[in-house]
């Protein structure tokens, strides 16, 4: 057996045979053609831009009807270039002044078209890379006459293996088939790993040359919840996964029990689960899966899955569809948390060496008051639709609190001025996610309505951490002390001055911990709403008195492993089934 660890960007377990994707590579040889052939070159290659224009057009549809628009618009990008005058003329010069046949033409233009993009400083547009080799496969198959490898084809169930997969290939995939994605490329917000979520497949990115490790009918056992791999598993692991795999089904299964019932302590205390979103179109899952609102409205998706830069009416467009499906339930939009990991080629920005402490998230955002300003006029517009709050992210000092609500005072008079709508007493709040912020949290506990603790960030930048880096995953831990201390000092100078605060990020997803936040006075859980049922089915386990007691013993202790096998220990004394095979993976997303 070989192990191979990645990073989880779609959670679930699975035991399948691979089928591995080559890189699919058309070999193009330059040919010359008269110039009496130029015509029918160009009309061969006429021909092809409009094929797969439709095709492109037609996937994107589906995608809009089964993912929502905003995965469906990713393929604009693919569009916009088909349709670009641009290239079109330089396809053109290729045939009729370098007499060129079509096929070398459209191959040594997006050739070179693909070159700038990979050498470009914004690592967004390195991204587009494989959007701009996609299209050139598929208009060299239709000029080649090579029929597309169709994956909608695959008859029987398998796990993708594969350097990359394009957006149009993953879209394309048959979930009834595809079974799971394992990949050498890719991020926690790439295209791909963007539609497998949506898509619901388990799906594994980073994994370092499993494409060429691998092949084809080999069984292999993907782990989206921990990022794990396993090659040509034994027949015992093989046999233990598809246990797993079958018993994690029942289990939930019997969590479904739970959409409807309240999140509530045998004591009777209330605890608020939230869902957390990056587009209107999953509403729907977290309502589905028990959410009473939307704490986390991630907005910079507006921007990452689209080929314009958003307006004012997009931004509006998005926070009205979430709101009417939200039917009066609240929503908690958090301002563009763009730059570190997440880039955007509508934001001008300069190469920076340590992208994650630098001008990212709301400095970012001051710093292009314009950009932010169309923002926060749509949320105030949309604030009159429902139960609307905005919340500024990655706030480090007071000076910066203070410069963004000056920006939303003056929208508001904007607005007014212009005789639009708005909710002038709209909620403000802020993300804690700085340990400076948490270490003295006192001068902005006046300035704000609600507090939200980002753990992604905070356990990140408490022990100079790469969440992303798998080389030292085993640092990052939020069963740190330190970082549970710097949740404890929040939660209570909040509680002293009769703020609410909620916590937001995967440590409130993860089973382990939430008797421990429960015990320190977290009573709003914002988190990923496959998550909620099994958080809520421990809320209703045990008793406030029980979970501050837990709560006690475990900051009594010195270190993130003796905090985190106590947790464990503590949990499954209520649920016993909570960590059991029933349900791999689950103790330790990723």
């Amino acid at each position: 057996m070989e192990l191979i660890k990645g990073i989880g960007v779609s959670s679930g377990v699975v035991v399948c045979r691979a089928m591995v994707l080559g890189e699919d590579e058309l070999r193009v040889g330059r040919r010359t053609i008269a110039p009496a052939d130029v015509p029918e070159e160009r009309r061969r290659l006429q021909a092809a831009l409009a094929g797969s224009s439709d095709e492109i057009r037609e996937l994107r549809d589906s995608t809009t009807r089964s993912l929502g628009k905003e995965t469906g618009a990713i393929f604009d990008f693919h569009l916009g270039l088909l349709n670009d005058p641009q290239l079109l003329k330089t396809f053109l010069f290729g045939i009729e002044t370098n007499y060129s046949s079509a096929e070398y033409a459209v191959h040594k233009a997006l050739r070179d078209y693909g070159r700038i993009f990979l050498n470009h400083e914004d690592a967004f547009f390195r991204e587009r890379v494989k959007d701009i080799y996609d299209i050139e496969r598929r208009l060299l198959d239709k000029l080649m006459g090579k029929e597309r490898i169709r994956l909608t084809d695959i008859t029987e169930p398998v796990v993708i293996v594969a350097h990359d997969l394009s957006p149009s290939q993953t879209a394309s995939l048959n979930k009834s088939l595809v079974r799971g994605i394992a990949i050498e490329a890719g991020g926690r917000t790439s295209h791909t790993a963007i539609i497998a979520n949506s898509l619901g497949i388990p799906a594994v990115v980073g994994l370092e040359n499993v494409a060429h490790r691998t092949t084809t009918g080999d069984m292999m056992v993907v782990n989206g919840y921990s990022g794990l791999v396993i090659l040509d598993p034994d027949q015992a692991t093989i046999n233990d996964h598809k246990e797993y795999e079958r018993r994690q089904k029942l289990y939930q299964s019997s969590l479904e029990q739970m959409r409807d019932l309240p999140a509530r302590t045998r004591d009777g205390v209330d605890i608020a689960l939230y869902g957390n979103i990056e587009f209107p179109s999953e509403v729907e899952n977290a309502i589905a899966k028990g959410a009473t609102g939307i704490g986390l409205y991630r907005t910079e998706f507006l921007y990452l899955s689209s080929d314009h830069e958003p307006t004012e009416d997009d931004h509006y467009a998005a926070y009205a569809e979430a709101i009417r499906r939200l039917g009066g339930r609240p929503v908690v939009i958090r301002t563009l948390d763009l730059g570190a990991d997440k880039y955007s080629p509508f934001v001008e920005q300069v190469p920076e060496a340590n992208p994650f402490l630098g001008c990212r998230s709301i400095r970012l955002c001051l710093a292009n008051e314009k950009l932010f300003m169309v923002q926060l006029r749509a949320i105030l517009r949309a604030s009159v639709l429902g139960n609307v709050s905005v919340m500024f992210p990655m706030i480090s000092a007071p000076i910066e609190l203070h410069k963004a609500k000056m920006i939303l005072k003056d929208v508001m008079e904007e607005l007014e001025e212009e005789g639009l709508p708005f909710n002038r007493y709209i909620r403000v709040g802020m993300m804690v996610e700085v340990p400076a912020t948490a270490l003295v949290p006192h001068p902005y506990m006046s300035e704000c309505d609600f507090f939200s603790i980002g753990t992604n960030d905070l356990i990140q930048y408490t022990l100079a951490v790469d969440r992303g880096n798998q080389r030292v995953a085993s640092l990052y831990s939020g069963a740190h002390p330190a970082v549970l201390s710097l949740i404890q000092t929040v939660v209570r100078a909040a509680g002293r001055k009769n703020k609410p605060v909620a916590l937001c990020g995967e440590l409130g997803g993860d089973p382990q911990f939430t008797l421990l936040l429960i015990g320190m006075g977290i009573r709003t859980l914002s988190i990923t709403p496959q998550n909620i049922p099994e958080i809520k089915k421990i809320i209703r386990s045990v008793t406030i008195k029980d979970a501050e007691k837990i709560a006690r013993t475990a900051m009594s202790k010195f270190s993130a492993n003796q905090i985190s096998s106590y947790l464990h220990d503590a949990t499954r004394k209520f649920l016993p089934d909570i960590f059991s095979e029933e349900n791999p993976g689950a103790a330790h997303p990723p």
